[in-house]
């Protein structure tokens, strides 16, 4: 059973330190409940109070924030003009107070590091910006931004925004099959990469990477490299080179019709989705959870492993420096080259605000890590993926000495944000997220579209928010197929959740990955935590396979914590052992041993190839894996080890 005993509890003295709490009050509020319900009922006030508590800049005042309500496709901030860098950059760098603190702090796995103030950020951009128009790019091209976890990566992301580039940043662990695919997809003109990156001390060569993607393409015209080596194309920009342009002092304003960027899903299911996000949609979204949800604010150092073709990636950005934070970026492997590596970082930097995966949190909790102090941390945040308890507890426990509030946090990249997360106002358990997100219409409906507690369900939003995507890119059929097809009249987000009557919510994965056996809808998540709450396991994955009695029937995965079991005798354990905790209708086909799961390097375990390796279907590209050779070992063994298909 789920332990829903408060692990942590706010004291009245820090709540009422936090940036929500203030806030609230000072608009009349005195209770989250009252104010989370107003948030919802009243979207035009609270979405324009929202914009003004994170300070966006306008050049032009807009007439109202929600100017036409309509769900699939409102307008937000009619009328108004900004370029979000005024907010992001410019609001701090030009404030004799604010200008020399950190803004972005950088290091690799290397051990080198860099750190530029906010007068350096403005520097940079604007720079780049200049040298971008110098080159013959102007408002409406559009780029992607192909570049390791770099201070000129994020340099790159807002002069694009100063001149009105549309940008579209992808994962740099990429081979060139699905690069180019977002190339095509986007229409891209413009290609921004690096000469390489390196990872576990291996060095990659992006540069070439990038040429054979181009080569897949027809579109690329301008090829922009931040080059580290002597290996050149010919006629390519080089970054340095537009990092000596005098700096540009007017700026492109923009209306929240515009474009800011295109940010690309996986892809798990057919083509990716292109999120269409602009200028005071993501950029809004993303400040106000991080500095009213998460309470970032001026001065702080936000940190989160992550690559900026994931969606924490532009989050990092613009929710930390618009908050006046510093932003935090790491380039590597956490665990290279040694385990303590990545805790050391944070250590030293001083980091405030820690977003973590539960699956990096379910490795280090395998690794030999001495003591662990991180005075600074304030808060940990994470996202990506639902937990088990045994590794929130470990994380809890260890990493945050059992008073660090761990702030669980759920949306995507078509929200710009959070759907579901945990205030700082209320108690937090294990698992579990305290609250829907302010300003989130936040439900759970069964099959039939109705209203339900208590009950495993869809998660669905009934009003519109700032930061939801304005479809995807050159293809709105889809995007209103995608959320809205499912309920009439609401967004359907693809999680399956339950909710209490006490606002608190359970996510126990994606919908798309329900089981149903025997009659009994079922999440992986459910069984995992299971299986991990077992000794012997150390990560589980769960899949449904077809069954001729069941209907579909769970085959499981395991990573063991210790190698000293006897297989058999442990595959008969863990079958027994779910079905006493599950029911036996829950009792797995099938259980197997391997040494590793297959996942993203953001940590999210990519369970539809495990149910294409247990179904011999042809090899997809695994360029997004951390490591690829995991899946190709793990379709070797149930080649030589499987019966049943």
């Amino acid at each position: 059973m789920m332990n829903l005993t408060p692990a942590w509890k706010p004291e009245d003295q820090m709540i009422k330190q936090t940036r929500l709490y203030k806030w609230m009050h000072s608009l009349g509020f005195s209770t989250y409940e009252a104010f989370y319900e107003a948030s919802i009922e009243r979207t035009d006030w609270f979405w324009r109070e929202a914009e003004k508590a994170v300070g966006i800049k306008w050049k032009v005042p807009y007439e109202a924030a929600l100017g036409q309500n309509s769900f699939m496709w409102p307008k937000w901030y009619k009328g108004g003009q900004l370029n979000i860098t005024e907010t992001a950059v410019d609001k701090w760098a030009e404030n004799e107070e604010t200008q020399h603190q950190s803004a972005v702090i950088w290091r690799n796995e290397r051990g080198e590091e860099r750190r530029w103030t906010y007068l350096d950020l403005q520097d940079k951009v604007n720079r780049l910006a200049a040298g971008f128009l110098k080159n013959g790019l102007q408002k409406g091209d559009v780029a992607v931004i192909y570049m390791p976890m770099l201070p000129e990566t994020v340099a790159v992301m807002l002069a694009f925004a100063k001149v009105g580039v549309i940008f579209s940043p992808v994962f740099s662990g990429y081979g060139s099959e699905p690069l180019a695919v977002r190339i095509r997809a986007s229409g891209a003109s413009i290609v921004v990469t690096g000469s390489s990156v390196t990872r576990r001390g291996k060095t990659i060569n992006m540069r070439e990477c990038a040429e054979a993607a181009i080569h897949k393409t027809d579109t690329i015209k301008t090829v922009i490299v931040h080059t580290s080596s002597h290996i050149e194309y010919e006629g390519d920009i080089r970054l340095n080179d537009l990092l000596k342009e005098d700096p540009m002092s007017e700026t492109t304003y923009l209306t929240n019709d515009d474009p800011l960027m295109i940010l690309y899903t996986s892809g798990t299911t057919g083509t990716p989705k292109g999120a269409v996000h602009t200028h005071a949609g993501f950029p809004v979204k993303a400040a106000f959870d991080a500095g009213l949800c998460m309470d970032v604010g001026a001065g702080d150092r936000l940190f989160w492993l992550t690559d900026m073709g994931w969606m924490m990636g532009p989050f990092l950005v613009f929710g930390g420096l618009i908050n006046g934070a510093a932003i935090v970026l790491y380039d590597g492997a956490p665990d290279y080259p040694d385990e303590q590596h990545l805790w050391s970082f944070i250590h030293k930097k001083k980091v405030t605000h820690f977003g973590l995966s539960p699956t990096f949190v379910r490795s280090a909790m395998q690794q030999n890590l001495t003591s662990i102090q991180l005075p600074h941390i304030k808060a940990i945040i994470s996202t990506g993926e639902p937990w088990n308890e045994a590794p929130w507890q470990w994380l809890f426990d260890k990493i945050g000495q059992k008073h660090i509030p761990i702030l669980n946090y759920s949306g995507g990249t078509e929200v710009s944000g959070g759907i579901v997360g945990s205030t700082l106002l209320r108690p937090i358990k294990p698992v579990l997220f305290n609250a829907a997100i302010l300003g989130m219409a936040a439900d759970v409906y069964n099959e039939a579209g109705q209203s339900v507690t208590n009950e495993v369900g869809e998660l669905v939003v009934k009003k519109p928010w700032v930061g939801m995507t304005c479809g995807f890119w050159k293809d709105t059929g889809r995007y209103e197929d995608t959320y809205f097809r499912r309920f009439d009249g609401v967004w359907t987000h693809g999680d399956w959740v339950m909710q209490t009557e006490d606002g608190t919510f359970h996510i126990t994965g994606r919908s798309d990955d329900v089981i149903n056996t025997a009659g009994k809808r079922v999440g992986p998540a459910e069984i995992e935590s299971i299986l991990v709450g077992h000794p012997a396991v150390h990560e589980a994955a769960v899949i449904g396979v077809k069954d001729e009695v069941k209907g579909e029937a769970l085959v499981c995965f395991i990573v063991t914590s210790s190698q000293s079991f006897e297989d058999e005798g442990l595959i008969g354990e863990l079958k027994t052992h779910v079905g006493s905790h599950a029911g036996k209708a829950l009792t797995p086909k099938e259980i197997h041993l391997i040494q590793a799961l297959p996942k993203t390097r953001n940590g999210k375990i990519v369970r539809r190839l495990l149910k294409g390796a247990y179904e011999h279907k042809p090899s997809p590209d695994l360029s997004s894996l951390d490591n690829p050779k995991v899946y190709t070992s793990i379709c070797e063994y149930l080649k030589r080890n499987q019966n049943s298909v």
